[in-house]
């Protein structure tokens, strides 16, 4: 375990508290444009008490149909200039605001300017100034985009590696905001731990206790391996999870089968486990409390097993047995523990607005819940002339249309949705149009045609 805090630590205190800087530098100062529906507002470090000692860049996407916002997805990176880089991008993706958009949510994106070797529990405990801010860009976004309900909905957090360890800090100190949290590869400490150097112990409210929480991380992070560099990580979220879980908290184990640190697959559980929470336990009135899960649709499973069992079957201690919302989460965790393939068997949206601009073809897409989306497929006259992209990649799991960074975020530039035609048929009345694919293979019907004069 005491690897796991020098990992939160990431590179021991290095911090220099007088730190200040009057303008965003690299690797910060490239990210893509804010333009409606995407909104920026960033602050700059601060050397007063109780506040963040680093800039801080918050990107808000809000869907653009939607008039009163129920709630905020916020999708929280992990330590690292490299994985605090990546949080430039994470309003951006397409899977994380199909989901946003489901519930009527707005999708937010953290990025901490935390210096090379810098000590992250300076943003990742939220106590440090980044719960402050976070909170006062709400009241900024509000005034920004005209939702001056932004200040006041409730929030689903996501967070990897720090990020665990900032979204479940979240739960402990505002437990009646948080919807439900996902914790990959990263959980805070709980009392009666003690105080680990500059790593504080949180208080575990009666209240978090009926928040949803998973506990997500790799196989290679100190369950099956146990001399890997994030080794220290497994025995964490096990005390973690058994403290809350001891109490009766609604706290779960999913183990990547694959993976070490990286996020690899995670997403294809963790959406779709996000919007049970979400459609569960969001209010029909803004201002009402979150409503508690239904305890009747409950599972139970081993923690690092395969094996999932309705609550009232469930045949060992339920204290010390993992906690899902329903069956269908229940039956897609027993699919992403042993290998992460998720199925998946409905196809994506279909490709919309579809225009013909020279030899350009242009269109808009969105991703399903389920499996996010890998390519799109290019007709003409109904036969296909190319895919786009070519090859749709991903370092860490499923190839995806805009690919994936370590932190589960789109890298930059981010992929265009327009595919330059090689031969572009001279005649007229040529017929264009574009399928969708997710990353579980299934196709969308094709698009409306743009036609060449």
């Amino acid at each position: 375990m005491k690897n796991y805090f020098l990992l939160l630590a990431w590179m021991g205190t290095l911090l220099i508290s007088s730190f200040v800087a009057t303008a965003q530098s690299p690797p910060y100062d490239v990210f893509p444009a804010a333009d409606p529906p995407y909104y920026r507002v960033r602050y700059e470090p601060s050397t007063e008490k109780g506040e963040l000692v680093y800039g801080v860049n918050f990107t808000l996407w809000i869907p653009p149909e939607v008039k009163s916002l129920r709630g905020i997805i916020v999708h929280q990176h992990g330590c690292g200039e490299g994985s605090c880089k990546s949080g430039l991008t994470g309003a951006y993706d397409l899977h994380w605001q199909a989901l946003a958009k489901k519930h009527h949510c707005a999708l937010l994106a953290p990025a901490y300017e935390q210096p090379d070797k810098a000590d992250c529990q300076m943003w990742c405990d939220p106590r440090k100034g980044s719960d402050r801010a976070f909170q006062r860009c709400l009241i900024d976004f509000a005034k920004m985009t005209g939702h001056e309900e932004l200040p006041k909905v409730p929030w689903a957090l996501w967070g990897h590696s720090g990020g665990g360890h900032w979204a479940g800090g979240m739960v402990m100190l505002h437990p009646d905001r948080v919807i439900a949290a996902w914790l990959r590869s990263g959980v805070p400490i709980l009392s009666p731990e003690p105080d680990r150097g500059n790593i504080r112990a949180h208080e575990l409210p009666e209240a978090a206790l009926r928040v949803p929480m998973m506990c997500n991380l790799g196989t290679k992070e100190g369950v099956t391996v146990k001399d890997e560099r994030f080794a220290g990580v497994w025995p964490a979220n096990e005390k973690f999870f058994l403290q809350v879980r001891g109490r009766d908290g609604l706290v779960g184990v999913a183990v990547d089968p694959l993976s070490s640190h990286e996020c690899g697959n995670q997403r294809y559980l963790a959406i779709p486990w996000l919007d049970a929470c979400l459609a569960a336990r969001l209010p029909a009135q803004l201002g009402e409390p979150l409503r508690a899960m239904p305890e009747d649709a409950s599972w139970l499973a081993e923690p690092t097993g395969s094996k999932a069992w309705k609550a009232s079957e469930y045949q060992e201690s339920p204290t010390a047995a993992a906690w899902l919302p329903n069956e269908s989460i229940a039956r897609r965790w027993m699919e992403y523990v042993v290998d992460t393939q998720v199925t998946d068997t409905t196809p994506p949206p279909t490709p919309t607005e579809v225009i013909l601009d020279g030899n350009t073809l242009r269109w808009k897409g969105e991703a399903d819940i389920e499996s996010g989306l890998s390519y799109f497929i290019i007709e003409r006259d109904g036969g296909v002339i190319g895919t786009w992209p070519e090859k749709p990649a991903n370092p860490f799991g499923r190839p995806l249309f805009q690919n994936l960074q370590y932190s589960d975020t789109p890298p930059q530039p981010l992929i265009a949705m327009s595919y330059a035609i090689p031969n572009l048929d001279p005649k007229n009345g040529a017929r264009y149009q574009v399928r969708a694919v997710n990353t579980a293979g299934q196709k969308s019907d094709p698009s409306q045609s743009a036609i060449s004069k």
